[in-house]
C-alpha cells in the first residue's frame, strides 16, 4: 500500500478492459439464498497490506453466525496481479477484495466485472464519508459505484523539531503551521536550515515533486487516456519546476524514501522535513525508535493538500452472495469499525465523524512528544479539493518524469532538455 516502488512494478496493461471483456466468466447468480440461516454462507476476501481486518472478520462472524469470512492477506502487487488475473479469466475472483487507490483506474476499466455498489444500497451511506474519496470510488459518469472508502492518506509536514530549533524556526505545531502557509515560506523555511545546519530541508527530490503534484486534479492523462503532459498549464511540469527550483536553492537531500540511508537519515535527524501522508508516522513508530521526541507534525501549506494511499472495498461480479459480501463491507467500513482500524493499525478514517470521536482526537502519540496528531491530520484530509484521475499508466509515466529530475539533481543535466525527453518517452508508452 505504501511502497511505491512495489506498485510501480506491476504491469499496467492498457489491453485490461478487452481482455476482461473478452471473457464470459462465470453466470452471474441472481440471489443470495442461504444467507440467512438456511445454510452457512462463505465468504472469500483478499486483502492486503497490515489492516487488521482479520481480527474484525472474526468479530463479524460472532455477530452473524450464518456467515463465515475467510481473509487472504498478501503484498500489494501480488494482491492486485492475482485479482486482474481471476478476473480475466472469469473465474476464482473472491467475494469481496480491497482495491490500493493507486490501482483503481486499472480495475475502473472493467467495472462490468463488478457489483454496482449503487445497485445494494451504498447511497444509503454515502454522506458519512468525505466527498472526494467517495467519489473517487465512483466511474467517471457518476452512476457506478466500485469500491467503497476505507483508509485514506492525506498528507502533513513532518518535522524535525531538533533541526528546526538549531535553524531558529518554530517547534510547536501551530507556530510552524503559521509560518509556513506557502510555497514561497516553504522555500523560505529550508533556505535557513541550510544556512544554520547545512542540512537538507526535504529528503528526496521526489518528495519535493509530489509537493504539488499529489493534490493536482489532473496529472499525466485524461479519462479519454491523452497524454496531458505538453497541454498548457500541465500541473505536472509545474511541480517538476518546483522540485528543480528547491534542488536548484540547494535544499533538497538525496535520501531515497525505504532506503537504509532514508531510514538512518529519519533516525538520526539528517534532514528536517518529510511530506508524508498519516501512515508514515505507523511506520515511524515502529522503525524509528532512536527519534522518539524528536519528530512532530504540522499542517502542510494549502497549495500541498493531497492525499496519499487508501484503498476502497470492492465486490467482484462473480460471487453468489451480493447481498451478504455488501452487508460486511458496509459495516467494516462503518464509522466505528474505522476508529478501530485506526486505533490497531493506524488507517486513517474517511469517516468525518470519527474525527469528532473523544478516542479519535485526544489519541497522544508518545513518539511524537505526546502530540496529538490525528487532528492535524484531519484537517488536512478535508482541505483536499477533489479526487485525482491516475489512468493506467500513471506509474509507468511518473518514473519517467521521476528519471528526468533524479539526472538534473545527480548529473546536472539540462532541466528542459531532461522534459522533453521525458515527454517522449511517456508517448513511446502509450503507443505501445
Amino acid at each position: 500500500m505504501k511502497s511505491l516502488k512495489k506498485l510501480a512494478a506491476i504491469g499496467l496493461s492498457t489491453a485490461l478492459a478487452l481482455s476482461l471483456a473478452a471473457c464470459n466468466g462465470n453466470e452471474k447468480a441472481s440471489s443470495d439464498e442461504g444467507k440467512s440461516g438456511d445454510k452457512k454462507v462463505t465468504l472469500n476476501f483478499w486483502t492486503f497490506g497490515a489492516t487488521g481486518y482479520e481480527d474484525l472478520a472474526k468479530a463479524y462472524e460472532e455477530k452473524n453466525p450464518g456467515v463465515k469470512i475467510k481473509v487472504r492477506s498478501a503484498e500489494t502487487a501480488e494482491h492486485h496481479d492475482a485479482l486482474f488475473t481471476a478476473l480475466s479469466a472469469g473465474s476464482g475472483a473472491p467475494d469481496i477484495t480491497m482495491l490500493e487507490i493507486d490501482q483503481l483506474d486499472r480495475f475502473k476499466a472493467a467495472q462490468d466485472r463488478f457489483e454496482n455498489l449503487y445497485d445494494l444500497g451504498a447511497k444509503d451511506i454515502e454522506d458519512q464519508y468525505l466527498d472526494w474519496k467517495w467519489k473517487t470510488g465512483e466511474n467517471d459518469k457518476g452512476d457506478f459505484l466500485i469500491g467503497l472508502p476505507t483508509d485514506i492518506g492525506p498528507k502533513a509536514l513532518y518535522y524535525r523539531t531538533d533541526v528546526f530549533e538549531a535553524a531558529g524556526l518554530p517547534t510547536d505545531p501551530e507556530e510552524v503551521t503559521a509560518l509556513i502557509n506557502s510555497p514561497a515560506a516553504f522555500e523560505e523555511a529550508g533556505l535557513k536550515v541550510k544556512e544554520k545546519t547545512g542540512k537538507p530541508f526535504v529528503d528526496s527530490i521526489e518528495m519535493a515533486f509530489r509537493a504539488y503534484l499529489d493534490g493536482a486534479g489532473e496529472t499525466f492523462l485524461n479519462p479519454k487516456g491523452e497524454l496531458l503532459l505538453e497541454k498548457d498549464g500541465n500541473a505536472v511540469k509545474d511541480a517538476y519546476d518546483y522540485a528543480v527550483k528547491l534542488n536548484k536553492l540547494g535544499i533538497v537531500g538525496k535520501f531515497e524514501m525505504w532506503s537504509p540511508e532514508w531510514a538512518n537519515a529519519v533516525n538520526k535527524g539528517e534532514f528536517a522535513a518529510e511530506l508524508g501522508a498519516g501512515w508514515l508516522k505507523g511506520w515511524m513508530e515502529g522503525n524509528a525508535q532512536e527519534a522518539t521526541g524528536k519528530w512532530k507534525v504540522a499542517t502542510l501549506p494549502s497549495e500541498f493538500a493531497a492525499n496519499w494511499g487508501g484503498s476502497f472495498i470492492a465486490i467482484p461480479n462473480e460471487t453468489k452472495n451480493a447481498k451478504e459480501a455488501y452487508k460486511f463491507a458496509s459495516w467494516l467500513i462503518s464509522p466505528d469499525n474505522q476508529l478501530k482500524s485506526f486505533q490497531d493499525k493506524g488507517l486513517f478514517p474517511s469517516a468525518q465523524s470519527v474525527y469528532e470521536m473523544d478516542a479519535f482526537k485526544t489519541n497522544e502519540d508518545a513518539f511524537f512528544g505526546g502530540q496529538s496528531t490525528a487532528p492535524v491530520f484531519a484537517k488536512a484530509a478535508q482541505d483536499i479539493n477533489g479526487a485525482v484521475y491516475k489512468g493506467e499508466k500513471y506509474f509507468p509515466i511518473y518514473s519517467e518524469v521521476l528519471n528526468a529530475l533524479k539526472n538534473v539533481q545527480n548529473k546536472g543535466t539540462d532541466p528542459e532538455k531532461e522534459w522533453k525527453d521525458a515527454v517522449k518517452r511517456a508517448k513511446g508508452l502509450l503507443s505501445r
